[in-house]
């Protein structure tokens, strides 16, 4: 594809992936240009996560993998391109969630965090909340992570661990969850 027919083909999907985003987290959908109904999702309202981190991976496939197999995130969607790089994914967590895709596919996205060159960006680190921070290390340990820090208690009441993913990001699990007062 090129062009406007390859444009319109990736806001096609981009514009599904939106939608399915939507409706997993209690979002209103999208329209065919998917224009109508994104002011509806911004906010919190309705127990929606207002921040997503998002990440790029020269290998998109094996970090999903990763962090659906080893790190327990359950994949909500996933969305290829014709040639098998993975234009936009979506994995949760609790009622959290990380957008992840290819390195390289051309987007904006991608040319801001470094594109196909060297200087991307990253790694970046990421804290996800858990409930049983042993059995989450375990099954991290079990499906071969890098583990920076063993469950360790911490001074200030929580008890986490650290491991690096496949592309070298760093991923914190623990207990801690701040009350958030705005």
């Amino acid at each position: 594809m090129a062009g406007r027919e390859g444009q319109r083909a990736a806001r096609g999907l981009l514009t599904r992936a939106l939608s399915v985003v939507g409706a997993r987290l209690g979002a209103g959908h999208f329209s065919d240009n998917g224009t109508r109904g994104v002011m509806d999702m911004a906010g919190t309202s309705g127990g929606r996560p207002s921040i997503y981190p998002t990440l790029v991976y020269a290998d998109a496939k094996a970090a999903i993998k990763q962090l659906t197999e080893a790190f327990g995130f359950t994949e909500a969607s996933v969305y290829e391109g014709e040639d098998g790089s993975v234009l936009h994914a979506e994995l949760v967590q609790g009622n959290g969630a990380v957008m992840l895709g290819s390195r390289g596919t051309g987007s904006v996205f991608d040319k801001a965090m470094g594109g196909a060159g060297d200087a991307g960006a990253g790694p970046c680190g990421v804290y996800v909340v858990v409930d049983d921070v042993d059995a989450h290390h375990q099954q991290a340990v079990d499906h071969g992570a890098e583990i920076l820090m063993p469950p360790t208690d911490q001074d200030y009441g929580s008890r986490d661990y650290m491991a690096r993913d496949v592309e070298g990001n760093i991923w914190s699990f623990g207990t801690y969850s701040p009350e958030m007062q705005v």
